[in-house]
């Protein structure tokens, strides 16, 4: 069976969808940003909330650490500069495991190196999520495994093969692996959005919890994901569309969230049992649309019954259904009708029963 626990919580085919607000780093380097984001996130109904975590002196080349970075999204004059602004120190990180432990929000980060993923793991963060531009590091894929954490791990931009090559590298160490279909472009159009691959992921790794990062700037898509077996979904979070950075304007705001997980939290009881039968606040709806058989004039008691004396009028409250017009037909009445007067199933003279055979 597959399943996955992160922080207590169980994530099967026979679960709730377990669903993350991505803030990335929708905070802007502020704690108290973060802080605001934890909050409402946790208003919405998510479960976690996720950051991203960067060494950025070891993680960049010199040459692009000290490129020019000069846009409306910049937060500084050079690439490595905007990446510190956006950082959030281990403090920081503390300080935010504590708001969420008393908000009841699993949290952890994205590592995108070795040495952020040490710190999130001395900081006692209950999982990580490996983005999509590491499926193919494999020495960080390992790295990340032997601190036995769950990981989530996207599969954006990626073939088969290299999810195999990615899997081959964790499955050994660490079996605590959920996959996520990815498109990785921000936003992703629905046309690139390839949600059958949740289907190719759930039948190629069948011990594997499958889910969506979804990137797509609305919320329909999730739940088609759930009906397709996706059991985790990620969504970035942002309290503005407006605000500074380049993925605040496809994250979804707290009301867009909200009725996110209300819609993926009303999947399994609209799904129900699959046995068709009536219910109960069915029946006033369809006795007024329902039909019966009435007579279409008045007919004399002994009339025999021929097409076109009975018609099927509205309400459905007494009498006999339209189906039971075949068996009506060549019997004779055993009253008069009045037009439009309901026929019940003793207003007709039936053939005896034969009698049993004697010797």
């Amino acid at each position: 069976m597959r399943e996955l626990t992160i922080d207590g919580r169980r994530i099967a085919d026979d679960t709730p969808c377990f669903v993350i607000a991505e803030i990335g780093h929708n905070h802007q380097g502020s704690v108290e940003r973060a802080i605001e984001l934890f909050r409402a996130a946790k208003e919405t109904g998510v479960d976690a909330v996720k950051l991203q975590k960067r060494d950025n002196r070891s993680l960049f080349t010199r040459a692009l650490f000290d490129s020019p970075y000069d846009n409306e999204n910049s937060f500084g004059a050079t690439y490595g500069e905007h990446r510190e602004a956006l950082e959030l120190d281990r403090g920081a990180y503390a300080e935010l495991r504590a708001v969420a432990d008393e908000l009841g929000l699993v949290f952890f980060a994205t590592a995108f190196d070795e040495a952020s993923a040490d710190m999130l793991a001395e900081l006692d963060l209950p999982a990580f999520k490996i983005a999509s531009g590491d499926l193919a590091n494999t020495p960080l894929l390992r790295h990340v495994a032997g601190l036995g954490r769950p990981m989530i791990v996207s599969t954006g931009g990626a073939t088969l093969e290299d999810v195999d090559r990615a899997m081959d590298a964790i499955g050994p160490i660490n079996d605590r692996i959920c996959l996520l279909q990815c498109t990785a472009s921000y936003p992703a159009s629905v046309e690139e959005l390839n949600l059958a691959v949740i289907t190719t992921l759930r039948e190629r790794y069948p011990a594997t919890v499958v889910g969506l990062s979804d990137h797509q700037d609305g919320i329909a898509m999730a739940t088609v994901a759930y009906m397709l077996g996706a059991r985790v979904i990620e969504k970035h979070f942002t309290m503005s569309h407006t605000a500074k950075g380049t993925d605040h304007a496809f994250s979804l705001m707290p009301e867009g969230m909200r009725k996110l997980v209300r819609d993926l939290r009303r999947i399994p009881t609209a799904l129900g049992d699959g046995e068709k039968r009536p219910l109960e606040s069915e029946q006033k709806p369809l006795e007024k649309m329902g039909k019966k058989l009435v007579a279409a004039r008045p007919l004399p008691a002994g009339h025999v019954l021929t097409p076109g004396d009975l018609v099927a009028r509205s309400p459905a409250d007494e009498g006999l259904p339209p189906y039971a017009l075949d068996e009506l037909l060549g019997l004779p009445l055993a009253r008069a009708l009045a037009e439009e007067e309901a026929i019940l199933a003793a207003d007709v003279v039936r053939a005896a029963a034969p009698a049993a055979a004697t010797r």
